[in-house]
């Protein structure tokens, strides 16, 4: 019986209405004159990159995952530490369930899967500038610490030379693309997953739909070429699928306001004379298009209504881009987001939250932060323009088109392609495999 391979390419905020021109490009024109497709894929709230790609692994929602946004809640702290490590997701993955049918995982540079070595057999994490600061005159060590496997170090050491260790795109791309390459030449894993983010990057940069945006598209056509020829220079192009998916769409924004600003001013957050914060009744935690909020004490029915009566003034005020209040419990029937806030604040879907209690309540966009420049995501999932998924391969069937999906399907879709039982998996496999 010939080996299974399942390559997985999630390009960051790819959407459906980049198809039109990523089919004229050589790689993605391959796939989807030559495989099936999902036109349009529900992803989950928040529409955020670690979270969904929590579920990507999982097949389950933020509220099962325990990924809720893509950094801890720490008030007082405006650069919170981002959720990235394996054991942080509450759940088995696709990399257990594959290990466990005895099949070899890998993963280049995917979110929340530092120092997941035991059950990813070749990784290269995704290393943060927080993992990286104090070593940046000797970046292997980053590497090292965040669990890159002992037998790739010879690959990353290479990709640093060739392309740095900063997180800056394309070069971050560039060489994550490099090591994938590497591994699944040297090492010919059945499932090998990684993440090109420079779409996304330039959405944020300069905007939803551009020039600029669809070179970022063409330079990913190009990464993925390079995955697939390491396939074919193995030998194993024909019994290897590959899976192009995305995570998210994003909306274009105009503004930024500070939720804490008016918490602050209501009396909910109290900070010295020099802004420092002192103490907190209610606290805005940004994701972006939304925001959770936190009670001191959530089990206190008279802060309890007394903060959602003031959310829901402000909510009125058009100056405060706020659509709507969501309760705990709405947001977890809607859509298994569960966590220890008590609200969340929806986007108008042109303003965007900040984390920030001090200074003006209305920001202009700031493009050195993802949730502040010209597009960002975080917003309920059947809004803006929708991620999109095709794939190709020997256990892909020609010329299926599904018009819609939904992200937690894809687990589900992987486990069959790779022959594996995944039971945890909410959604189900894509029809065409």
């Amino acid at each position: 019986m010939k080996s299974k391979h399942l390559i997985v390419v999630s390009v960051d905020a790819l959407v459906f209405e980049d198809l039109e021109y990523a089919k004229t490009l050589p790689m993605f024109g391959k796939i989807l004159r030559e495989g099936s497709m999902v036109e349009r894929v529900k992803t989950i709230y928040p529409s955020l990159t670690h979270p969904v790609h929590a579920s990507l692994l999982t097949g389950c929602p933020a509220g099962v995952t325990g990924i809720v946004s893509n950094t801890h809640f720490t008030p007082g702290n405006l650069e919170s530490p981002w959720y990235n490590r394996l054991e942080e997701i509450r759940c088995e993955t696709i990399f257990h369930a594959a290990k466990r049918a005895g099949l070899s995982t890998a993963s280049c540079r995917w979110p929340v899967t530092a120092n997941g070595g035991d059950c990813i057999d070749y990784l290269v994490p995704e290393v943060l500038p927080a993992d990286m600061a104090g070593h940046e005159d000797n970046p292997i060590q980053a590497y090292i610490n965040t669990g890159t496997s002992e037998c790739l170090l010879d690959i990353v050491t290479e990709a640093l030379k060739r392309y740095g260790h900063g997180n800056d795109h394309p070069a971050y791309d560039e060489f994550q693309i490099y090591c994938a390459a590497e591994i699944f030449r040297r090492f010919r894993p059945n499932l090998l997953f990684t993440h090109p983010g420079y779409v996304d990057h330039m959405r944020h940069n300069t905007g939803l739909f551009n020039e600029r945006v669809n070179a970022s598209i063409k330079e990913t056509d190009r990464w993925i070429s390079m995955l697939w020829n390491a396939a074919a220079e193995t030998g194993l192009e024909n019994d290897t699928d590959i899976i192009i998916l995305s995570d998210h769409g994003q909306l274009g924004i105009s503004r930024t306001v500070c939720p804490n600003v008016f918490l602050r001013d209501a009396g909910y957050i109290q900070a010295d004379e020099q802004d420092h914060l002192v103490s907190w009744d209610a606290y805005a935690l940004s994701c972006g298009l939304s925001a959770q909020v936190y009670l001191s004490h959530p089990e206190d029915s008279a802060l309890y209504n007394s903060v959602r009566d003031s959310l829901e003034k402000m909510a009125a005020k058009k100056d405060w881009g706020t659509e709507r209040v969501f309760t705990r419990e709405e947001v977890k029937e809607l859509y298994g987001l569960d966590g220890g806030f008590s609200f969340v604040l929806e986007s108008d879907g042109v303003t965007s939250y900040s984390d920030e209690w001090a200074g003006p309540a209305l920001r202009e966009l700031d493009t050195s932060d993802y949730r502040f420049g010209h597009a960002t995501h975080g917003h309920m999932p059947e809004k803006g323009p929708q991620p999109t998924m095709f794939a190709m391969g020997p256990s892909v069937r020609k010329g299926v088109i599904v018009p819609q999906g939904h992200i937690l399907d894809h687990a589900a879709t992987f486990a069959k392609i790779l022959g594996i039982d995944f039971p945890q998996a909410q959604g189900k496999a894509a029809e065409f495999v």
